[in-house]
């Protein structure tokens, strides 16, 4: 039976300030771990568009400045054989807490300043009508808690990043108890943490709907909580 390493938690130099590797040597890191498929989840939040020089108290194109760590990454992985999946690491002005977004549609990240102020609940009923999957990262890092399950479809319950106590078992235990789905990813921002973790799955999804009906159903194995 095939299987596919998916990573649904990384991260481009091109759009995120944490960030320290541009798409090629990303894709080339993905390829020779043997990825079939990755997320490319840039942070969305304030930071970001401050680091692209972006004010966005004004009109103007927010989006695909946003998108352009995605594109990239689309482009090299291409001659690669990698699928990518277009992704967002949302952090809303109310806490320190990061939201992964997926399957989302362009026009939902249009206006960032009324988002952040949005807060998760008032952002989870419009992300799920528009058909997107809402995945909360790292719940018990730092200053972050654990949202309330009904804004949230699931939690990161294996975050592989290095750089941080993730406290991934807390994590387990709170999608255990509210029965959310489970994921696991690299939260990669630099060379080291390249595939150190993600999901592996016997099917590897065509595009976005299909990769968040593959984390809805389940079926694959978290890396790192074997």
């Amino acid at each position: 039976m095939s299987e596919y390493k998916i990573e649904t938690h990384m991260h481009t130099v091109h759009t995120s300030a944490c960030a320290h590797l541009e798409a090629a040597a990303l894709a080339e890191g993905y390829a020779k771990a043997g990825f079939a498929a990755v997320a490319v989840t840039d942070h969305y939040s304030r930071d970001t568009f401050r680091y692209l020089h972006i004010d966005i108290t004004r009109p103007g194109d927010m989006v695909t400045p946003f998108l352009e760590g995605w594109r990239r990454m689309v482009e090299e992985c291409s001659n690669r054989g990698i699928k990518v999946y277009k992704g967002a690491e949302l952090r809303f002005d109310e806490c320190g807490n990061d939201y992964l977004l997926y399957n989302y549609p362009d026009e939902l990240l249009a206006d960032p300043e009324k988002i952040f102020r949005m807060g998760i609940a008032a952002f989870a009923p419009v992300a799920h009508d528009a058909g997107a999957l809402i995945v909360q990262a790292h719940p018990y890092r730092g200053r972050c808690t654990p949202a309330f399950a009904c804004y949230i479809d699931g939690v990161e319950v294996q975050n592989r990043n290095l750089g941080h106590e993730n406290h991934n078992a807390r994590a387990a235990e709170y999608a255990e108890q509210f029965g959310l789905l489970r994921t696991g990813g690299s939260d990669c921002h630099c060379t080291d943490e390249i595939g150190r973790g993600g999901i592996i799955s016997p099917s590897l999804p065509e595009d976005d709907a299909a990769f968040v009906r593959l984390l809805r159903e389940g079926g694959y194995t978290i890396i790192g909580s074997e």
